[in-house]
């Protein structure tokens, strides 16, 4: 069934709103304003609240509308249908006002906020326009056709579409693929193929300095990963990420951090994400201490592997580059992924930080702290050295953190809360949870670490009324 609607406005997951009948439709590949073509989606339920479908033509197109440049990841109708780019028809300006809208509209109605778009401000990443968009996931993951052949899921079905190249892949990523002749490659059907290539930095060298394929596989070398079914086929099985930090928020002293990360586990997907998500939240932190230098406690919360723990221990007191000017801050790490966990401690040895300095805790964020901090013995080390934070950093996964987490943080007395998000649903629902605890938020900021797609990541800081 096809039927001809006037697009509304944005939704979540990369949909806009129409209606049919008095009932909302949400549609894929549509932009507010426009009048087109729906396909509808099977079944239409008669009692259904909703209904879905997708573009088939554009009758009045928006100013934002773009013919996409990934042809395979547009609307079936053009030819496409596989997923991970659900926003390859706006143009980057567009795809910067739709995420300010989600954001805004979902912080209207959970966290109850009087905020608009034009209140949120949503960074793009260096490099990000020049390549329209393209070129930034440092990690790749496909499956097998029944052929054998690399291939996407096509969405909304089981089928797969077979492809000879992944364009929102890094030049990293593509750069070792073709070295390791993986389009031409076959696989046993249905196998799950990923590659992992971190961003290499050599002696301070950015992002596109490599001047041709050559020059950034020797500054790869055997830093990357190709698992097909959970297996290390090519590579290493630990990946080396480097991150650079500005001490004191000073680009011209730069300290660079060594981080070992398990090459089948969570990193931070963008090439320039996490240098620029560590130094925006170490300045957040360093705001909200005031100046101080002495007895500073920090909790970093689903910690990972150290990407915010080791930079916060180590910079975030003013003057605090472990040179003896100031005391490092003391950090309580907790994370549920074991082996994330035993990368985390190794990195935090390998920065020179002591168990008296950082705490790596590996367990249920909600578990560990009720039983290490609040039912705990006050004479448990734990207890006595980071039971009374001055910030509290959280990186917590899609679902978010939860009402638990969010009162247990309140508990402790904080006054200040960085909270980054990746989905800004969990974000505002959480928001909304510590408003009610006395917390209010005093920034908010976006970054667009996901281009062509409706995800974003957000910062918040919430501070004690």
């Amino acid at each position: 069934m096809q039927v001809t609607m006037r697009i509304e406005r944005y939704a979540d997951q990369g949909r806009c709103v129409g209606h049919l009948d008095g009932r909302v439709v949400f549609v894929r590949f549509a932009l507010p304003g426009e009048l087109v073509v729906v396909r509808m989606d099977e079944p239409m339920r008669a009692k259904a609240h909703f209904f879905t479908g997708e573009v088939v033509e554009v009758l009045e197109p928006s100013a934002d509308r773009v013919e996409p440049q990934w042809k395979l990841a547009g609307p079936l109708a053009q030819g496409g249908g596989v997923g991970g780019a659900d926003l390859i028809h706006v143009s980057l300006p567009g795809q910067i006002r739709w995420k300010a809208s989600v954001i805004a509209n979902q912080f209207q109605r959970l966290a109850h906020m009087d905020v608009s778009a034009s209140d949120i401000t949503v960074e793009r990443m260096p490099g990000d326009e020049e390549l329209n968009g393209f070129n930034w996931r440092t990690r790749m993951e496909l499956v097998a056709d029944d052929e054998g052949r690399l291939s996407m899921r096509k969405r909304e079905s089981h089928d797969r579409i077979a492809i000879d190249t992944m364009p929102l892949a890094s030049r990293a990523v593509l750069a070792v693929a073709d070295s390791l002749d993986l389009w031409n490659r076959t696989f046993s059907p249905n196998s799950q193929i990923r590659l992992a290539v971190p961003e290499p930095r050599v002696d301070g060298l950015e992002f596109g300095v490599y001047g041709d394929k050559a020059a950034l596989l020797d500054a790869i070398g055997e830093n990357y990963a190709l698992i097909v079914n959970d297996e290390l086929i090519a590579g290493s099985a630990l990946l080396r990420e480097r991150v650079r930090v500005a001490v004191d928020g000073d680009s011209s002293r730069m300290r660079t951090f060594d981080y070992d990360v398990d090459a089948r586990g969570f990193w931070q997907i963008h090439r320039a994400a996490p240098e620029h998500l560590v130094n925006y939240v170490l300045g957040l932190v360093r705001s909200a201490l005031g100046g101080r230098t002495k007895n500073t406690v920090l909790w970093d919360l689903y910690s990972g592997s150290g990407l915010f723990t080791i930079p916060l221990a180590t910079l975030a007191n003013v003057g605090g580059d472990v040179d003896g000017s100031a005391e490092p801050a003391r950090v309580l790490s907790i994370e549920g992924a074991p082996i994330a966990v035993k990368n985390a401690r190794r990195n935090i040895g390998r920065a020179g930080l002591s168990k008296d300095v950082v705490a790596a805790l590996q367990g249920d964020v909600a578990q560990t702290l009720e039983s290490q901090i609040f039912k705990a013995s006050k004479s448990s080390k734990i207890v006595r050295r980071f039971a009374h934070p001055d910030v509290v950093v959280l990186d917590p996964p899609r679902a978010g953190a939860k009402a638990q987490v969010c009162k247990q943080i309140a508990k402790s007395g904080v006054r200040s809360v960085v909270y980054i998000a990746c989905d800004p649903t969990s974000l505002a629902r959480d928001v909304g949870t510590f408003s009610e605890l006395g917390y209010s938020v005093q920034s908010l900021r976006a970054f667009d670490l996901y281009p062509e797609t409706h995800h974003t990541e957000s910062v918040a800081i919430l501070c004690k009324s």
